[in-house]
């Protein structure tokens, strides 16, 4: 299956969703390329950037899982094909 090179953002704006945030991204860790995670403290978010190369349904559905979690944003950037 071909994979994609994709940036996913996520914004946590309640704590409470870290743990499952968490167990999701290492349920999806074989694709993870590099993650890094960012306290902004004085607007009591916490950022992550998840860097993947994945098939497209694999980031999608990450995505997906983690947008129904309360408290969370996500959106998804991905690198133009090869050809």
């Amino acid at each position: 299956m071909d994979t994609r090179v994709a940036i996913v953002g996520i914004i946590l704006d309640d704590r409470s969703s870290a743990a499952e945030v968490n167990r999701i991204l290492s349920e999806y860790g074989d694709y993870v390329i590099g993650r890094m995670g960012i306290p902004y403290k004085a607007r009591g978010e916490n950022i992550i950037s998840l860097v993947m190369d994945a098939p497209m349904d694999v980031v999608n559905t990450l995505s997906g899982k983690l947008g129904k979690l309360p408290g969370i944003s996500t959106k998804t950037i991905y690198a133009k094909e090869n050809n």
